[in-house]
C-alpha cells in the first residue's frame, strides 16, 4: 500500500502563489506516475497535473496551463504543485493521486493511491 499525504494549502488573494506537497510512503515503488486533481463545491472533481516517474513527461488541464507547475523529487518521495497566477475559480480540495502505470492519465479510476486532500481557497 502507498498512503499519501497532502500540505500547503491555505487561503491567498487572487495572483497569490502556493504550492502544494505530496509525501508518499510505504510502498512506494509501487506508485509510479503522480497526478494532482481538484474538487470544488458541487462539482466533479477534475484532473488538473500529471507526471511521470522520472519526470520526462507532464500533463497540464487547459485553465491552469502557464500558471501551474507539477514536479517530483523522487529521493524525499515527494510530488510538487507550485500554483502561480492563483485566481477564485481556483479554489477547491485538492488531492494527490498515485497509479502504478507510469503512463500519463486524466481520468480519476486510473488512479489507485489518493491522499485525503488539502484545502486552497482564492478571495478576489
Amino acid at each position: 500500500q502507498v498512503q499519501l499525504v497532502e500540505s500547503g494549502g491555505g487561503s491567498v488573494q487572487a495572483g497569490d502563489s502556493l504550492r502544494l506537497s505530496c509525501a508518499a510512503s510505504g510502498r512506494t515503488f509501487s506508485s509510479r506516475s503522480m497526478a494532482w486533481f481538484r474538487q470544488a463545491p458541487g462539482k466533479e472533481r477534475e484532473f488538473v497535473a500529471a507526471i511521470n516517474w522520472s519526470g520526462s513527461r507532464t500533463l497540464y488541464t487547459d485553465p491552469v496551463k502557464g500558471r501551474f507547475t507539477i514536479s517530483r523529487d523522487n529521493a524525499k518521495n515527494t510530488v510538487y504543485l507550485q500554483m502561480n497566477g492563483l485566481k477564485p475559480e481556483d479554489t477547491a480540495v485538492y488531492y494527490c493521486a498515485g497509479r502504478i502505470s507510469d503512463v500519463l492519465a486524466t481520468r480519476k479510476n486510473a488512479y489507485e493511491y489518493w491522499g485525503q486532500g488539502t484545502q486552497v481557497t482564492v478571495t478576489s
